[in-house]
């Protein structure tokens, strides 16, 4: 947390913990994914008893972890893709720092270059960390950007995006779509597509798919909003080893019981909750964290009826997820040449949206490189539409990337296909349900949940997951945690008072 202007919200105050109680309170947390291992940290440290709940097999959600084998009985280490661990995740590495000071099980990535159909290149390294000067040096810098560019932009048009301000923006923006804003502030074709529609699809959504609102807090998020630069972090390791299984030795050591494999069927709702799981156990509490992804929150609330108001349950009905995306992982016979970034992402060269080179920073990876000369490679496509053999076109992208890829054999294929992420279509952000519900004692958390604060993607998981805390904290009158954000406003003030002119 370098950036001397992010934004603190103080903790709610109270007992410092739960000792001091005539009774501890219990939260059944369901789901571990980076929300609901927050909120177990929350609610743990200040001695609440905490039960955890997760359907799969392993923790982290969606940036969970798991060993496969491949056909000649080589055990490798698998997950859904790869994440950028951005240095204005504070609350996310709040989290981590819980079992590494230090955060030594991340290792920074020093570019990620983005390249076009036309062989256009641009790069994040080196940027200004300042805003608004690292914006500007990107776009005049850029080959698909330039000054006779900016002269053409529509400056009415694009003021939200100098001046954005959490929640407000959603009012603004939340009903227009983000290819149509970005025409209509003429925002040049070329940098449109490889700029700004690499971070719409970072939420699984083409620009015509994604609220304006999500495209402009983004951008406030990663360039106006912070200094903390574009620069991100990757994990060591696989997310089993590097991040949860030492998240989970540590709330085990505040008696957290966690129980994977297992799933809540119903909730009922009385003078205490009682979660019923469907390996027969039922489990009483004072409150409940419901952190799942949307359909697990859907199916709960439906199998509940004693939960909530009609309002509230339309609501959570009506939350919807992105379309899919899709992540082939190679295990080649060759490596890939030595100047390869570990991360490049692609514009205008469907499906492929990203290359991540994983031995050049994953330590499962890179064992198995060493030992076999080979390298391993993962190919992303997101917001899938069209299926048909995606596979053979993902490779055909890396050999027109890789060219030395072409003469590698594939020793070893695995391809993974979801469709779970949250939606942000424009108009979602009203009617998306909070943290907090017409229950004192149950509340929600997770990426797809609304939080009044410019985070997004992991970061809001985990806001979200802090938040839930903090409520039931609140509610057991216990203290809570601070929580930190980027600032909820455009920060440079002559650029911000020329925008809300234009707003006028």
């Amino acid at each position: 947390m370098t950036d001397p202007r992010r934004v603190t919200l103080p903790a709610p105050t109270g007992l410092p913990d739960a000792s001091a109680l005539p009774r501890r309170p219990r939260v059944v947390v369901v789901g571990a994914g980076i929300a609901g291992l927050a909120a177990a940290t929350g609610l743990a440290e200040r001695g609440v008893e905490v039960d955890v709940v997760e359907r799969q097999p392993y923790l982290g959600g969606r940036v969970g972890g798991w060993t496969e084998q491949l056909d000649d009985g080589t055990p490798v280490a698998m997950n859904r893709g790869f994440h950028a661990f951005f240095r204005q995740y504070y609350n996310l590495r709040t989290l981590l720092r819980r079992v590494d000071p230090a955060l030594r099980m991340l290792t920074p990535v020093s570019d990620y270059p983005l390249v076009d159909a036309h062989g256009r290149w641009d790069t994040f390294r080196g940027l200004p960390q300042t805003p608004p000067l690292n914006a500007l040096a990107f776009a005049l810098r850029s080959p698909t950007f330039r000054m006779p560019d900016l002269l053409r932009l529509n400056a009415r048009a694009a003021a939200p995006l100098a001046a954005v301000r959490v929640p407000d923006i959603y009012r603004i923006l939340d009903d227009t779509d983000a290819e149509t804003f970005l025409r209509d502030i003429n925002f040049p074709p070329a940098a449109r597509h490889l700029a700004f529609e690499v971070f719409s699809r970072s939420f699984f959504a083409v620009p015509s798919h994604l609220s304006a609102a999500e495209l402009a807090t983004m951008f406030h998020i990663y360039f106006l909003g912070s200094s903390e630069g574009l620069v991100f972090d990757v994990a060591t390791a696989n997310f089993d080893v590097a991040l949860w299984n030492p998240m989970a030795d540590y709330l085990r050591s505040h008696e957290v019981r966690i129980r994977t494999g297992v799933s809540v069927r119903e909730i009922r709702y009385g003078d205490r909750f009682k979660v019923h799981c469907d390996d027969g156990e039922d489990l009483d509490a004072d409150g409940v964290v419901l952190a799942t992804d949307v359909a697990g929150l859907q199916r709960i609330v439906a199998a509940s009826p004693t939960l909530g108001d009609d309002a509230w349950r339309a609501r959570v009905a009506a939350m919807a997820t992105a379309a899919p995306f899709v992540v082939q992982r190679l295990w080649l016979d060759l490596p890939v040449n030595a100047d390869r970034a570990a991360f490049l992402g692609t514009g205008g060269r469907p499906p492929l949206d990203n290359v991540s080179v994983l031995d050049r920073y994953e330590r499962e990876a890179m064992d198995w490189a060493r030992r076999t000369g080979g390298s391993v490679v993962e190919l992303h496509s997101y917001a899938v539409h069209d299926d048909t053999d995606l596979t053979g076109r993902l490779l055909d992208r890396l050999h027109e990337l890789y060219p030395e890829t072409r003469s590698a054999n594939i020793v070893a294929e695995r391809v993974l296909t979801r469709a779970d992420c949250p939606r942000f279509a424009p108009g979602d952000f009203a009617a998306r349900p909070t943290v907090g519900t017409p229950h004192d004692g149950l509340v929600l958390a997770g990426d797809g949940i609304r939080i009044d604060l410019p985070v997004a993607l992991m970061e809001r998981a985990a806001t979200t997951g802090w938040s839930a805390a903090n409520a039931l904290l609140a509610r057991f009158g216990l203290a809570g945690h601070d929580l930190h954000s980027v600032p909820t406003r455009g920060r440079f003030a002559p650029l911000r008072r020329l925008a809300e002119r234009q707003l006028r």
